[in-house]
């Protein structure tokens, strides 16, 4: 099947509404909004929210065409669903504004990835977007002491939610790797799940000590209870 390019709008310009960009530092991250293909905004789709049409263990894609539900495509798009949703969860907590603004913005590119799962040869996730991430990975690594010891899940809500996110999307990209071995996936959607899991470990070490806490390092010397 060829490449379908979906175009977007530039965000954060005024121009898109539902786009914006945010900064880290030096790094400038923008967002885009998708266009339909007669070059308009996609409207409002969802007239109703039943349909009784998967009730036989199958599912409509985004170009139309119908899937089981246990297909490793619709496997992947519910992942990919699951870190987002775990994210939201996650921003329902004390979590400091530099974090909570990059996790707003991935929880959109999430949204993307999961739309581009839905349209079998579309590309909508690009290699700037694991670029970005990567950015505010190395932004929040560099005040946090060196790693010595491996780190157990845990140190206060948030950060144990943070772990339980990474590890969720680590599931996510697995789901992607097995999709890929399968059909034609663009190569940014393995990449941008495999940096956001590692963006997530190094976001739950700096949640673990704000307002003083600690992270719970693993003794590797402890027996039993």
């Amino acid at each position: 099947m060829p490449e379908q390019r979906l175009d977007r709008e530039p965000g954060g310009s005024g121009i898109d509404p539902h786009g914006y960009c945010f900064r880290w530092g030096a790094v400038r991250i923008v967002r885009h909004h998708w266009k339909s293909d007669n070059g308009g905004s996609m409207g409002h789709r969802l007239s109703k929210i039943y349909t009784r049409t998967g009730d036989r263990g199958e599912t409509g894609l985004g170009d139309g065409s119908r899937i089981g539900k246990a297909s490793l495509r619709v496997e992947a798009m519910g992942e990919v669903d699951e870190v987002n949703s775990f994210i939201g969860l996650l921003l329902t907590r004390d979590v400091p504004e530099r974090l909570r603004t990059a996790l707003c913005a991935i929880q959109h590119d999430l949204f993307d990835l999961g739309g581009e799962l839905s349209i079998p040869g579309a590309r909508v996730i690009e290699e700037a977007q694991v670029q970005g991430l990567e950015a505010v990975l190395d932004g929040i690594n560099a005040a946090l002491p060196p790693l010595k010891e491996f780190i157990l899940p845990g140190g206060n809500e948030a950060a144990a939610l943070c772990h339980t996110a990474r590890t969720v999307c680590r599931r996510a990209e697995r789901r992607v790797v097995a999709l890929a071995a399968a059909e034609t996936v663009n190569p940014a959607l393995v990449g941008y799940l495999n940096r956001l899991s590692d963006l997530l470990f190094v976001m739950a070490r700096a949640l673990a000590r704000e307002h003083g806490g600690s992270e719970v390092c693993w003794d590797r010397g402890r027996k039993g209870p």
